[in-house]
């Protein structure tokens, strides 16, 4: 069966009907993942390191090996200060997010004082120790230490938050299925509208996580709708790349529409039960307050009424 080839920047085929919702001229933009602005950064020391790697050979195995391991160290802590960098933007976009289970940023800045130390051994061990020493505190001194504390997790049932984490993962797992699937389409504008419809969902897994409670009602949506939208993609993604057929692509972009609108329903219905829980919340308040005295007039007047 003949097949059409194209790349990124090859012209796509149009409809008759065009592209539902975006402008002839303009291609949606994915929405971009939080990133630290030091993420660049740890690059600088991998190319500090670099020459270790020609003063590695001429004079023998054991130079060989200690350069060779340093450099190593100090490249395999920059890639972990770079995790670390990662996982704090990550920890700082949310609202509710526990700490990251392992301090990357700290743990990469002792593998590369490790790294220094072993590389400066030619000036003693005590000279060596104080250098690698200098180096970890600069390294932490320059990225700053991981975040050491969960945030927004007040009063929250650790137990129904781990369940709460394995259905996200769950999810993301699903969402990451439909991005590799849809490439295969070879469609910028599909592959933005894939990333947007998985921008709503992960709406709908924030407002979850930010009340583990409500992980009944959205458990569905989260597992069972997203596994269909995957295995509806990768079907989709086969079909379109050897047929073109642009009524599949209609269908299948009206299905992303009719799940997005679901997946917002939903997320709106969880925020604004949550929104009744606190306005009953404060009335009860109140009305304590009000009976025990210790409201003022006009508290207890708003509590009456």
């Amino acid at each position: 069966m003949a097949q059409r080839f194209g790349g990124k920047y090859s012209p796509q085929p149009k409809t008759d009907e065009g592209y539902p919702g975006v402008a002839p001229d303009r291609v949606p933009q994915a929405p971009s993942a939080p990133r630290h602005p030091l993420l660049r950064r740890p690059v600088w020391l991998i190319v500090a390191a670099a020459p270790l790697l020609p003063r590695a050979f001429g004079d023998g195995p054991e130079v060989l090996a200690r350069n060779l391991a340093a450099f190593a160290l100090i490249a395999g802590g920059a890639w972990l200060i770079r995790e670390g960098l990662r996982a704090e933007a990550a920890w700082q976009a949310r609202r509710v997010a526990p700490r990251p289970a392992l301090p990357r940023k700290a743990l990469g800045a002792v593998v590369g004082g490790i790294g220094l130390a072993l590389a400066a051994l030619a000036a003693g061990i005590a000279g060596a120790a104080v250098i690698g020493v200098i180096g970890a505190g600069l390294a932490l001194l320059a990225f700053g230490p991981d975040p050491m504390r969960d945030k927004g997790m007040e009063g929250i049932d650790p137990f129904q938050q781990d369940r709460v984490a394995r259905v996200v993962a769950e999810g993301e797992k699903h969402l990451a299925a439909m991005r590799e699937a849809i490439v295969r389409a070879q469609d910028a504008l599909l592959s933005a509208r894939v990333e947007r419809f998985a921008a709503t969902a992960r709406e709908l897994f924030r407002a979850v996580e930010e009340d583990p409670g409500d992980l009944g009602a959205a458990r569905r949506y989260m597992g069972i709708y997203l596994e269909g939208a995957r295995d509806a993609t990768v079907k989709f993604a086969d079909l379109w790349a050897a047929t073109r057929d642009a009524q599949a692509r209609r269908d299948y972009e009206a299905l992303l529409g009719d799940l997005e609108a679901n997946f917002t329903a939903r997320t709106r219905s969880l925020i604004a039960g949550g929104r009744e829980g606190l306005d009953i919340e404060i009335e009860v308040l109140r009305e304590r307050l009000a009976r025990e005295g210790v409201t003022g007039p006009s508290v207890t007047g708003t509590a009456k009424d």
